[in-house]
């Protein structure tokens, strides 16, 4: 059964870094565009950044500077997905969610239903 789990959110001050986890299992995610997209109260999911299956990266423009996708994409089991965020805002505040869909291509990955597998969500919240 396809599963994503994020990890690493939590509670921190304005200015910190938080570096979020994704791991994706159950299917063979290596040809799979994968995405963070973040949701706040009150607010539609937006879209954050994005790794294609061939490593090309994307992002939010706002978000660009303080915030870097990787992937790894090595173990065919399990593909991994990380957000390292720094400089965070409290606007940041939000769930974030890892996503992967079947099409990878950059011109798509931006919306958020192309994307066919969620994961639960992890909560970050930056004081102020």
């Amino acid at each position: 059964q396809e599963q994503l789990v994020e990890s690493g959110g939590g509670l921190v001050p304005a200015g910190d870094s938080l570096r979020l986890s994704c791991a994706a299992s159950g299917r063979a995610f290596n040809s799979y565009g994968m995405g963070w997209f973040r949701q706040a109260p009150g607010k539609e999911r937006e879209f954050v950044a994005a790794v294609t299956s061939g490593g090309t990266i994307i992002y939010a423009d706002a978000l660009t500077g303080r915030f870097t996708a990787s992937r790894d994409a090595r173990d065919n089991a399990q593909n991994k997905l990380y957000l390292q965020m720094s400089s965070l805002e409290p606007d940041d505040t939000a769930v974030y969610y890892c996503a992967a869909a079947r099409t990878d291509h950059v011109a798509t990955l931006r919306i958020a239903n192309r994307y066919s597998y969620w994961g639960r969500g992890t909560q970050v919240t930056v004081s102020s």
